[in-house]
């Protein structure tokens, strides 16, 4: 689901992993026609390590 939200609302994405700076920027970068592809890809690659972190944080590392 937060992969749906990382591509057509990047901004959003930043929000639930906690991250409300980077969201806001990314807001920014949204509003431009340009900008949404840069945007949705940084919010994919953010999930991602968003994601690895909460592995690490399981397995107590």
């Amino acid at each position: 689901m937060r992969l749906l939200i990382a591509l057509i609302l990047p901004w959003l994405l930043f929000f639930t992993i906690k991250r409300p700076f980077a969201g806001i920027i990314c807001l920014i970068l949204h509003l431009t026609i340009i900008g949404w592809v840069p945007a949705a890809i940084w919010a994919v690659y953010a999930l991602n390590q968003y994601e690895t972190d909460q592995k690490l944080a399981r397995l107590g590392r």
